[in-house]
């Protein structure tokens, strides 16, 4: 047989050497060289919900991205998702305070929470039903029937499957007063944490808090770690007040439902005369329905548990946004 054809000989010596340098390899790649076969990355990414309102208090709707400045701990962050989004799936929490000073108002909240229910509930939207004195009882769990949540609302609980809920599920068990951070951080904890997109908890109170076993600051924290956002109702009849005692407790009762949701992107909204609590759930369902949805991607990756501070605002100074002051860094958050 003669010699082998020059380009044929060429192609089976390469082929025999790629063979031999990758045999060599796989002998030196051993199982316990500290290699993993992937790489996993976690990626924490924040959410806001924001709105925008002019200096006459109308909401602004038609803005993009670029008319926000982001910054986290002064440092300028790249906002990765935005969109005016009104029909994501929204998650709402009604606490009602039924401790004695507010025992006069129970008919009425009854009514405008059950049309505030029937107004704002979507397809795809959902909401509980919580009470809360001395203890904090769940009269509805989870349901998106306003049927359902009118029915609670009237003393007919059901639960979150369909079938009768004859009485509520006692969630906490205070020795006595009004546990409003209670309610606020077993809420946050047990019904928004592990739920996806919008959440909304709703406070009717007049804000005072006697009896809690969790402070201020475990109440916000929690509803900051479960990117749930606080509006509050304050609501209250002077005549369960003696003497000058609502004028002792006004200053307290402003600052703790102020700060709950300013720091989780809420406001306070006050019920009067001239603003009386169906007119306020209107104005509250316009807001939910009026939100950017705002995500990045912190320049900071470390997943440390630390609280960063956010700083939302927009280029035009005459435009006012309200949103989130911060949240927690904490791995694979939902």
């Amino acid at each position: 047989m003669g010699l082998p054809n020059s380009l044929t000989y060429l192609a089976a010596l390469a082929l025999a050497m790629l063979l031999l340098v990758s045999h060599a390899g796989s002998q030196q790649r051993k199982p316990d060289d500290g290699l993993t076969p992937t790489i996993q990355v976690e990626v924490n990414v924040v959410n806001i919900l924001a709105t925008v309102r002019d200096k006459h208090g109308a909401f602004v709707k038609n803005l993009t991205k670029d008319d926000f400045i982001l910054t986290e701990h002064h440092q300028p962050q790249q906002i990765k998702y935005f969109e005016h989004e009104t029909d994501v799936p929204l998650t709402i929490g009604l606490l009602i305070d039924v401790s004695g000073s507010q025992s006069g108002l129970v008919d009425i909240e009854r009514q405008a929470a059950s049309q505030f229910f029937s107004q704002v509930l979507r397809e795809g939207d959902v909401a509980f039903l919580i009470r809360f004195s001395g203890d904090v009882e769940l009269l509805q769990d989870i349901t998106g029937s306003p049927r359902v949540l009118q029915a609670a609302l009237q003393g007919q609980g059901v639960s979150s499957g369909g079938s009768p809920q004859p009485s509520p599920v006692v969630l906490t068990v205070s020795s006595g007063g009004t546990a409003l951070y209670d309610a606020v951080y077993v809420a946050a904890r047990e019904r928004f944490m592990h739920r996806a997109g919008r959440k909304a908890m709703v406070l009717i109170t007049d804000g005072i808090d006697f009896g809690s076993d969790r402070t201020l600051a475990d109440a916000i924290k929690t509803a900051q770690q479960a990117d749930t956002v606080i509006y509050s109702i304050r609501y209250f009849d002077l005549g369960a007040y003696v003497d000058n005692s609502f004028q002792v407790y006004t200053q307290v009762m402003d600052s703790a439902l102020r700060t709950m949701s300013e720091e989780t992107g809420g406001r306070v909204f006050y019920v009067d005369k001239k603003h009386p609590l169906p007119q306020v759930f209107d104005e509250l369902q316009q807001e939910m329905r009026s939100q950017y949805a705002i995500s990045y991607a912190p320049t900071t990756e470390k997943l440390d548990g630390s609280y960063r501070r956010v700083n939302l605002r927009m280029r035009d100074h005459n435009l006012k946004v309200q949103a989130r002051k911060g949240y927690y860094a904490i791995p694979s958050r939902k």
